[in-house]
């Protein structure tokens, strides 16, 4: 690719017809604008490029949902690649809330016209015997949980204080973005997306003292593995087994994923859509 070509990276959900359609028709209109076309599987757009190098690609644009979108920040994670996401599906909170035309699309990308929302990262750690075993990141949430029938003991501590030990299902640490997530879903609080801050969560804690906690993304969160066994689990897609004695060091990533809208994206109007708030009454009044 020369300096002066654009690319853009198509990622689709495979199983959703109307995805895979929209794909072809998307990258249909870059090719004749000048504009390659690469995508993760070519299978299912015929026209396009493999995908090599995120370093290449100006945009990627993702048609499917939220979980389409954690696969394509995993593609260009580290490059500031902006990522938008088209919803094909039910409204999620990371992709736009009404599914734009080809058009709109095409000439937003075409022009730059979309805008960007730089999202926290957690960058995770497991230290074996003292000795590094294993690195990850999650844009979501980093989950410990049991991996047997039997609660998980878990050793809590921030900013080298002990803050408790917990017998329990699991702890999720969350950033703004996944508390729409996993955590939500636990009893978590939202947390808006320019809000810099983690959320720390036991499940099903046997414990005094078990609520849901917001953590400053500058401190760092240890949590020693006090069971035989354990699980770790980045975003619910990346997963690696867990031992007594593990630790486990969860700071701020030093990189950012960039979700892109292409219209004002409001966070607000996301939240509601996807619950469907009962605000017509009360906007619809409004002078």
């Amino acid at each position: 690719m020369s300096n002066s070509t654009r690319r853009i990276l198509l990622v689709i959900n495979p199983q959703r017809d109307q995805a895979r359609k929209l794909a072809l028709e998307i990258a249909a209109e870059f090719l004749k604008s000048g504009v390659e076309v690469a995508s993760s599987d070519v299978s299912l757009i015929p026209d396009s490029l493999p995908f090599t190098n995120p370093k290449e690609v100006e945009v990627v644009i993702v048609l499917g949902g939220d979980g389409t979108i954690l696969r394509a920040a995993e593609l260009v994670r580290g490059e500031n690649v902006p990522i938008l996401g088209i919803n094909m599906g039910n409204v999620g909170f990371l992709a736009e809330i009404i599914t734009p035309t080809t058009k709109q699309i095409v000439e937003a990308v075409l022009s730059k016209k979309y805008h960007g929302e730089p999202r926290l990262v957690i960058a995770f750690e497991i230290l074996r015997a003292g000795k590094s075993v294993h690195k990850g990141w999650a844009l979501n949430e980093v989950t410990i949980e049991r991996s047997a029938t039997q609660m998980v003991e878990l050793f809590v501590q921030i900013d080298n204080r002990p803050l408790s030990r917990w017998g329990c299902d699991g702890v999720i640490c969350a950033t703004p973005t996944g508390s729409t997530a996993y955590a939500f879903s636990a009893g978590g609080p939202v947390l808006w997306p320019e809000v810099n801050a983690f959320v720390l969560l036991p499940l099903a804690a046997h414990a005094l003292f078990s609520r849901p906690m917001v953590v400053s993304p500058d401190s760092e969160i240890v949590i020693d593995v006090e069971s035989e066994v354990a699980e770790i689990a980045s975003d619910g897609i990346r997963k690696f087994d867990l031992i007594a004695g593990d630790r486990v060091v969860l700071t701020r990533d030093s990189s950012q994923v960039h979700l892109s809208h292409i219209g004002e994206g409001v966070f607000t109007d996301r939240l509601v859509a996807k619950f469907k708030l009962p605000v017509e009454g009360w906007r619809g009044e409004r002078a």
